[in-house]
């Protein structure tokens, strides 16, 4: 019926009539249909109830502060909450449980920490709703630490597993991944094989070189990518004899020659071959043999010489290659010419302080310092937090458009035990009492 009356209502009833109030009949069948009807036979059999809880569940005023946040009072606070609760191993009580579950159906950076907070009743209930079946592979945080949990747990809590065995015991960690690679799915495979960044050293070399002939591209570019963080590889000597075939130091100039084509060893080592829309292939292939290369082969000096073509092209590859790399001394000399928050989030945290600062110091509240200040890691130190605070008082008085942000990123950053240095601005002030008190709930 519902399927009849849409198609008349779209082509018109001159070409499909409809005897009687097209609307009223619409209207009365969506309300039959939101009230359903009872089903014919007999009724399936009622899901077994939830198990007992092993864990804790959190304080009542802890739980009263999450209800606050899910209710909008600074609702970007959730991930901070949900990250200080998970740390402590206890639960959220059952009520909150839906509205959880339906934010991590859309946020994946809170899945891991509910994971471990929605408990047995949030397990049972990601078993009867499709929506919420992510939270299944999601490690509970119970038994991620036993070495059953790898044979016999959940995707989430081996995954837990592997990251902990990386870390106490790098080389275990890489066989243990060798002797499963075969039986796993090529999703787990990508995900297991991002925790060898840890730790990462020549010993995996061998490991990932083999990789690289996976059959997932996925998996593939996760390989490349650690293979080029080890200048060593076999990876890294063929991209930096790739680049020095396409850049010449000449004087003060550097000659650029773009790659001709892009063959099958490059795609092996992780270089696209299809070029996001607007951008030339050869300028493509081309940023990005410059960010595999190692950053060795060349000196930061580089980056005042003249380069007559191309020169956008190579400076966002080396910028790709720091960050890849990982190299602070080159994200450092590159943050002074092209300020990007990934480029700070290389720096270790004292220069991620300093250098911060400095651009605080330096430039006006816009977009783009908004955008520097996401890369740097939190909580803020207090050289950052002084340069931002003392901004926010300078400006405070003009009211530039982005100053509201700014003080929202400096009441959720900044260190709550740091708080008196906010004395006299009320907004960034009361972010942090309320920041210092969801800490005191959960401890």
């Amino acid at each position: 019926m519902w399927e009849e009356l849409v198609s008349a209502a779209l082509v018109g009833t001159d070409r499909r009539p409809h005897h009687g109030d097209l609307l009223a009949a619409a209207a009365v069948e969506l309300v039959r249909r939101r009230a359903g009807q009872v089903p014919y036979g007999e009724r399936p059999p009622a899901p077994a109830p939830a198990r007992e809880e092993e864990q804790e569940a959190v304080s009542p005023a802890a739980a009263a502060r999450l209800g606050w946040i899910l209710d909008g009072r600074h609702p970007r606070l959730l991930p901070e909450w949900l990250a200080l609760a998970a740390a402590t191993g206890r639960r959220v009580p059952p009520r909150l449980l839906p509205e959880l579950l339906d934010k991590g159906a859309r946020d994946r950076s809170i899945r891991p920490f509910l994971g471990v907070l929605a408990g047995r009743r949030g397990r049972w209930l990601a078993g009867l709703n499709p929506a919420w079946s992510y939270l299944l592979a999601e490690p509970t945080g119970l038994q991620a630490g036993t070495a059953e949990s790898w044979e016999l747990g959940g995707h989430g809590d081996r995954l837990a597993y592997l990251e902990r065995l990386r870390a106490s015991d790098p080389g275990a960690a890489r066989r243990l991944l060798e002797q499963a690679w075969e039986k796993e799915t090529p999703d787990d495979r990508a995900q297991f094989l991002a925790l060898l960044g840890e730790g990462l050293s020549m010993a995996d070399e061998p490991f990932l070189e083999s990789v690289l002939d996976d059959r997932r591209r996925e998996v593939r570019q996760q390989a490349a990518d650690l293979l080029t963080r080890l200048p060593g590889s076999r990876l890294a000597g063929r991209m930096a004899e790739r680049a020095a075939g396409c850049l010449a130091v000449r004087d003060d100039r550097i000659v650029v020659e773009p790659p001709a084509a892009c063959d099958r060893g490059m795609e092996r080592d992780g270089i696209r071959a299809r070029p996001p829309r607007g951008t030339g292939e050869r300028a493509w292939w081309l940023q990005q043999v410059v960010a595999r290369a190692p950053l060795r082969m060349w000196d930061t000096a580089l980056l005042r010489a003249k380069i007559p073509e191309w020169g956008r092209e190579v400076r966002s590859g080396w910028v790709r290659a720091a960050v890849l790399q990982r190299d602070p001394v080159w994200a450092r000399a590159l943050f002074a010419w092209d300020p990007l928050a990934d480029l700070l989030a290389v720096l270790p945290p004292d220069d991620q302080d300093e250098v911060a600062a400095d651009f605080v110091h330096r430039h006006g509240v816009d977009g783009q310092m908004i955008m520097v200040l996401g890369g740097a890691s939190t909580p803020w130190g207090r050289g950052l937090a002084h340069a931002v605070l003392t901004k926010i008082g300078k400006v405070a008085a003009t009211q530039p458009w982005n100053l509201d942000e700014l003080a929202r990123m400096a009441g959720e950053r900044i260190d709550p035990a740091d708080r008196f240095m906010a004395d006299g601005l009320s907004e960034v002030s009361n972010l942090l009492a309320f920041r210092a008190e969801m800490t005191k709930e959960l401890r």
